[in-house]
């Protein structure tokens, strides 16, 4: 399956030949669902915390007598049903939320979301991007030359508009792009399902080495 390969102006500069292994892959909601429910969980920190009876402040001393006073028993004012005392079965830092994902499912994910987006129109490979000193303005060019080619909110969306990725690291591009909020670069090989549902499209600038870089993952 061949596709259009555009250039910084937005126009056509040649063509490229997808793998169908990884492009063409019908949609499999359930399989992208628990990838990615194991992804955010694994970023999950769980810094919730309480106290037990055991550890919060106070002391052991009986508050009173058990008997002769007219009122119910207790033993402690740590007690879980006083005011200040203990909670019970409360979250702690303990807990792990780790959920363990094999890789060639995780994979598979990624190559699924890719073929949907591919499908959707919503993947734009560029040949190359090259800045001679970091700009704003010229990447908001860029932007604005590559939506001409029937892309057309990718310079307009205020909000999560693109993920730009290359196989390449690229000082001046990373900086020309650092200052637009709608929009994020990211090397290519941390490319990953969450970043591709968050963002509507995917910018891969030279494309050759990236989908070579996909099909090996394959083999």
């Amino acid at each position: 399956m061949k596709t259009t390969i555009y250039n910084t102006q937005g126009k056509d500069s040649g063509s490229i030949d997808l793998p169908e292994s990884v492009f063409g892959l019908p949609l499999n909601n359930d399989l992208v669902h628990q990838v990615y429910v194991s992804m955010t969980s694994n970023q999950r920190f769980g810094t919730a915390s309480t106290k037990d009876r055991g550890e919060v402040r106070g002391g052991g001393k009986k508050p009173w007598a058990q008997k002769g006073t007219g009122r119910a028993r207790v033993g402690s004012n740590r007690s879980p049903i006083w005011r200040g005392g203990g909670i019970t079965h409360g979250p702690t830092t303990e807990r792990n939320w780790d959920k363990k994902i094999n890789k060639k499912m995780k994979d598979r994910a990624l190559f699924i979301v890719l073929s949907q987006k591919l499908r959707d129109g919503e993947i734009i490979f560029v040949d190359s991007v090259s800045l001679d000193t970091p700009k704003t303005a010229d990447a908001k060019n860029i932007l604005t030359s590559l939506a001409t080619a029937g892309f057309d909110d990718l310079a307009t969306k205020r909000k999560n508009a693109a993920l730009i990725t290359n196989t390449e690291v690229n000082t001046n591009v990373l900086k020309s792009f650092a200052n637009l909020s709608q929009v994020k670069t990211e090397e290519f090989r941390k490319l990953n399902i969450l970043d591709l549902l968050k963002y509507k499209y995917l910018v891969i600038i030279n494309p050759s080495d990236s989908v070579d870089a996909l099909s090996a993952k394959i083999s």
